[in-house]
């Protein structure tokens, strides 16, 4: 319920844009454009030490600026007309991985419960259900499945190092029994809203790998710009610079 009086009081009441502070709009014309912008520049990042069993990710942005804003007053001011831009970019971050065949299961990573509790709504579910349907508007199929648990609860992982991420989140995640069969063979790409160390996103593609899902990668809306590849090349026939993959 919390989530629906955001909504309504988001529609009576004056707001400022979450990006830069105007008044009387919730998301002006020039931080639209700049996500729009971020979001056609996805590029893949790979977080340093890289964590055993950490897929492939692409990140829509730099975590910085609009997209930091814009992210943070969705996510934690419960700003939920902002799902559709930062959609947009985490949708770009999935064109990047390059996927080909059929339909693909855009994964969400879970909040814990008690986070989804305390927000009224689950960001990167809302995130991803936003790129899904921007994804398929392109031509590519793809659809939602929350099928990620969380089997115990974890400590903030703000403020601990890489090492203590790790250990905080081994084990934690899970498919549930009944979900199973839906990821069996499936191509599946993990999404969140943001990547650090990559903990969590190492943890969710073991949990996914475990019922039998195929990662084929992970998308997310921004990481740190230290985390972003440096070395691009230009594909031909296209303007735009992306990175090149490595193994």
């Amino acid at each position: 319920m919390q989530g629906v009086w955001r909504e309504l009081a988001g529609l009576m009441l004056p707001v400022d844009c979450a990006g830069c502070g105007r008044p009387r709009t919730e998301l002006c014309v020039e931080c639209r454009r700049a996500l729009a912008r971020d979001g056609r520049g996805a590029r893949r990042v790979r977080p340093r030490p890289r964590p055993a069993g950490l897929p492939r990710v692409w990140a829509g942005a730099p975590y910085a600026d609009e997209v930091r804003a814009v992210l943070l007053a969705h996510k934690e001011r419960g700003a939920l007309r902002l799902a559709g831009p930062l959609g947009a970019v985490l949708a770009g971050a999935v064109r990047g991985l390059r996927a080909v065949g059929g339909p693909l299961l855009l994964v969400p990573v879970p909040s814990a419960r008690r986070s989804v509790a305390g927000r009224g709504h689950d960001p990167v579910r809302r995130i991803a259900l936003a790129a899904a349907g921007e994804l398929r508007r392109a031509g590519t199929g793809a659809r939602v499945l929350a099928v990620l648990r969380q089997r115990r609860a974890v400590a903030d992982q703000a403020g601990l190092s890489a090492r203590q991420r790790l250990a905080n989140v081994a084990g934690a995640l899970e498919v549930p029994g009944g979900a199973r069969r839906l990821l069996a063979g499936q191509p599946v790409v993990l999404v969140d809203d943001l990547v650090t160390t990559g903990a969590t996103l190492a943890e969710a593609a073991r949990a996914v790998a475990a019922a039998d899902g195929r990662v084929i990668g992970a998308a997310v809306v921004a990481a740190p710009s230290t985390a972003f590849e440096n070395e691009v090349h230009r594909p031909a026939g296209r303007g735009k610079e992306f990175p090149v993959e490595s193994s």
